[in-house]
């Protein structure tokens, strides 16, 4: 995961713009005694440092960024302690942590189970809450594993977690005062404030338990920002930061500027080492730094994730663009990319009614407003982030777009050439509506419809036009023709033979012929629907006659807007809900066949929404498979090591009949093993993020073994550094999702795969664009080019062999060999490979980056040569050689991972050996 971000961040750090930082306080810190129970007041106009431009850092460390704190807050002098924690959480959610005593630190707890805590502490004072969200969701440990609809708020003054630049700016003041780390904790929590500076207030910022912070985990820039709050939103990656180092860490390795854990950290994540302290305050003018590399004062907020898509579209493939009005640009989230983030394309064309095409490749859109007249123009471009290949449709006037594929398979795009008022008949007759054929990106030759501007849509058998702004007019086509130029012109939705007032108006994308649209609180709607309301209150639907056949209320407090069926799904339509001050603040989802509202997203005002869904599968209502469950390797929410497993695991059922050779273990096989370079067969790569042996072994044993018809060979990583875990990152990174969980319910499909398996795969296959470009062409390998070796840093006490250590160094011993017994009968080949480590661990005390002792990983190294004599079939590469390896500073990008050049010799000398094996 490390190396894509190297990729990807180079871009967004070649910005610079530096601010002045004249007049703030870059050295000290004042705090005083707080009225907050527990609480230090930190007074404003200071400086923190985020990042660093040690060379040598992550790159997700660099460079160094400045973040000017105008205002004042609060923070905890400690972390919080389990018996405050309990207190509250107990009654509230049912959670209660273990501890020692109440005095320890609150750990094992996950980032949602700290921010519902801050929430509870302000009920409890009778304050205001800092977070919103709409449904919780929990594991059988009454964990808080997802938060649907959750929503920072920082203008709210409410208990939250600190922003990353406030704890380091209070880290910064405390951290020479020490903490509770490898060399003096016996590795163990302690109390909290066991170590404690009095000058600083502030306890245990560096060491004994890490601590989460409120920041999405995004990139910095070589500037200075004003009250930076981190990322809008999850991203690609979907991680969180932590802070601080804790009591199983080297003092040399927990740095002030470090933000993350061995393992990718998400919001579901909880460990027994990551606490959490408290910070009180609103924060003024808040900026966010998006993944363009662009700040912002306001954000949008993706309020649903893709598992409460496909709850109501019965896909993960689906796609909203709407109108960002605060940014004039076209905004979109992709529901199967991995991540629900907002996504805009920014540009200087006005941007009104977008519509994606039926391919959900393109999007159309216009210059000019429903309601207004005027000249408008029609663009197309590709809905991705840069907005590729626009094109403009060359017409004097062009207004709401909307595609349509017609019975000759011609993808067209309907229009109209005025958009205004529609109420006088004689002034709407002198706009018309047009057709233009899209192909290969261009426009063709446009082609006359009627008269009228009839931009509510055109029905699917041609027989049937609507528009709405100001009153709903129809045009329908006379019995027996077949053509709307033979069609009569009528108004719908009348009392006593007077139109009423309606806009907004559109007509289904499928054969009912219903057109939903909003009113004025009409008397024809208030008795349809028995009961009084307000303009835009209801939502309301005609069938093809014009009949009213539905009507749907507003939330309480709102008022709808820009109404719209959705494409590809039946009874979906989508709004945007206006609030009491007529901010159109929100978008939500309708499901008028359940009577269901989704909020979609959040933001200061969102215009114009449009859904686009696609099925791929047509799979029988009766089918056996839970669909929820069935192939979803990868759920929303998850990290980049969940992402990258579940693509990889959709290319394990891809590839089934093709794999001979196949790679398991950590992100150094991943990174090291170039799958597609191998000679000696087909082979597959499925290294992932973190190890422990049985995370490594579960793919080869259950699905490879079972699966793969013509596997000959599994190479698996030996990281004898990460045999500190036993089934730690098992549970991390499998039993959390639920396509792993469901085939391990299932036996595996030992007896065969049921109808509709692989379908159902693909089905869930929401996996982003960049895991597709990096792991298709390369069937699962991943590196960069060398940045070298760098510092032999140890991350984790060498010492960790212990009694306990000592038990899980031989439960991973076992575990191999378990294996290799269990292989035996089966002609099935095993390479386990040690990769090679920086060379510098020779000189230290430590085996690898995580340790153990040298002597330890000795006797460990006697054990599997005992096996290699033992079993014929099990061979021992050791690339590392205990440091005295020939892979020089090219072919490292760190100290424990291969780079491009160092993944070609790996690879070259794996091969070699698999080509010796019977």
């Amino acid at each position: 995961m490390r190396y894509l971000l190297i990729a990807l961040s180079a871009l967004l750090y070649a910005c610079t713009d530096s601010n002045s930082t004249t007049g703030f306080n870059e050295d000290a810190v004042n705090t005083a005694e707080d009225s907050l129970s527990g609480m230090i007041r930190v007074s404003g106009n200071a400086v923190a440092h985020l990042g660093t431009n040690d060379a040598t850092a992550k790159s997700t460390e660099r460079p160094q960024m400045d973040v000017l704190l105008t205002y004042d807050f609060s923070i905890g002098k400690n972390e919080v302690t389990c018996g405050d924690f309990n207190a509250l959480m107990k009654p509230a959610t049912g959670l209660k942590v273990k501890c020692i005593t109440n005095m320890y630190p609150a750990t094992d707890v996950t980032y949602y189970d700290a921010v519902l805590f801050a929430n509870e502490r302000s009920k409890s004072e009778g304050r205001d809450t800092a977070y919103t969200y709409i449904a919780t969701q929990f594991d059988d440990g009454k964990h808080c594993t997802n938060l649907d609809g959750f929503a920072f708020h920082p203008e709210v003054d409410g208990y939250r977690l600190p922003t990353e630049a406030e704890w380091s700016l209070v880290a910064k003041a405390a951290w020479n005062a020490g903490g509770w780390t490898a060399e003096n904790s016996d590795y163990q929590l302690h109390e909290v404030c066991g170590k404690f500076d009095k000058n600083t207030k502030v306890c245990d910022m560096l060491g004994n338990a890490m601590e989460w912070v409120n920041d999405w985990y995004g990139g910095f820039l070589d500037t200075t920002l004003t009250n930076y709050v981190g990322s809008p939103d999850a991203g690609m990656f979907g991680m969180r930061v932590v802070k601080g180092g804790s009591y199983r860490n080297a003092l040399n390795s927990i740095h002030l500027y470090n933000r993350g854990d061995v393992y990718p950290v998400t919001c579901s994540s909880h460990v027994d080492y990551v606490g959490f302290r408290l910070a009180y305050g609103s924060i003024p003018d808040a900026v966010w730094l998006g993944s363009n590399g662009k700040p912002a004062t306001s954000r949008v907020v993706s309020l649903a994730n893709s598992t409460v898509i496909r709850s109501q579209t019965g896909t993960y493939k689906v796609k909203l663009a709407f109108r960002d009005d605060l940014t004039g640009n076209l905004a979109y989230i992709d529901y199967s990319s991995g991540a629900s983030v907002v996504n805009e394309i920014v540009d200087n064309i006005p941007v009104y009614h977008p519509e994606i095409s039926p391919d959900g490749k393109k999007v159309a859109f216009c210059t000019n407003i429903e309601g207004l007249s005027g000249k408008s123009e029609v663009y197309v471009r590709d809905l991705n982030t840069s907005g590729s290949n626009l094109v403009k449709l060359d017409v004097e006037s062009a207004a709401i777009p909307r595609w349509r594929v017609l019975e000759n398979g011609d993808t067209v795009i309907v229009y109209v050439t005025e958009a205004g008022n529609n109420k006088d008949e004689a002034t709407f007759k002198t706009a018309s509506t047009w057709q233009v054929k899209f192909a290969d990106g261009k426009f063709g030759k446009p082609e006359k419809l009627f008269d009228g501007a009839y931009h509510g849509g055109v029905s699917e058998d041609n027989r049937l036009a609507v528009t709405g702004a100001r009153i709903l007019r129809a045009r329908i086509a006379k019995p027996g023709s077949t053509v709307m130029t033979d069609a009569v012109d009528t108004v719908w939705y009348k009392y006593n033979d007077e139109a009423e007032q309606a806009c907004n108006a559109s007509l289904a994308k499928d054969s009912s012929k219903r057109t939903l649209f909003l009113d004025f609180g009409g008397k024809t709607g208030q008795s349809f629907a028995e009961t009084s309301y307000m303009t835009h209150e209801r939502l309301l639907v005609v069938d093809s006659t014009g009949t009213l056949v539905q009507s749907v209320a507003a939330p309480s407090g709102f008022t709808f807007d820009h109404s719209e069926w959705a494409f590809g799904a039946r009874n979906i339509a989508v709004a945007t809900l206006t609030n009491i001050n007529g901010a159109h603040s929100k978008i939500v989802l309708l499901n008028l066949s359940k009577d269901r509202q989704i909020e979609l997203a959040e933001g200061d005002e969102l215009w114009h929404p449009n859904l686009w869904v696609k099925k791929d599968f047509d799979l029988d209502d009766d089918l056996m498979l839970n669909l929820d469950s069935a192939g979803v390797y990868f759920r929303e929410g998850q990290d980049w090591a969940h992402i990258s497993m579940g693509y990889k695991m959709s290319l394990l059922w891809k590839y089934r009949n093709d794999v001979e050779i196949l790679c398991v273990g950590s992100s150094r096989t991943e990174n090291s093993v170039m799958v597609t370079s191998i000679t000696s067969g087909f082979a597959l790569n499925t290294g992932h993020s973190g190890n422990d042996m049985n995370a490594s072994l579960y793919v080869a044993e259950n699905y490879g073994l079972n699966h793969l018809k013509k596997l000959k060979s599994i190479v698996v990583s030996l990281d004898l550094d990460l045999w500190h875990n036993s089934t730690e990152y098992t549970e991390i990174l499998i039993a959390t999702t639920p396509g792993f969980v469901y085939d391990a319910s299932h036996g595996f499909w030992t007896s065969g795969l049921p109808d509709g398996f692989l379908e159902a795969v693909e089905l869930s296959s929401q996996y982003s664009d960049v895991a597709r470009t990096i792991y298709e062409p390369t069937r699962g390998f991943f590196s960069d080019v060398g940045s070298g070796w760098g510092n032999a840093s140890v991350e984790l006490d060498s010492n960790w062999h212990g009694d306990v250590g000592m038990q899980k160094i031989e439960w991973n011993i076992k575990r191999l060999k378990d294996f290799i017994i269990k292989t035996e009968p089966l002609g099935v080949n095993i390479v386990g490979v040690i990769f090679p480590q920086n060379p510098g661990y020779r000189n230290t005390g430590s085996w690898g980056r995580y340790g153990p002792r040298r002597s330890v990983a000795k006797d460990i190294m006697d054990s599997l040569s005992k096996f290699q004599k033992q079993y014929p079939h099990f061979h021992v590469l050791d690339e590392n050689k205990s440091g005295y390896h020939d892979y020089e500073d090219d072919c490292a990008v760190n100290t424990d991972h291969l780079s491009l050049i160092g993944a070609a010799k790996v690879t070259g000398r794996i091969d070699s050996l698999l080509k010796t094996l019977k």
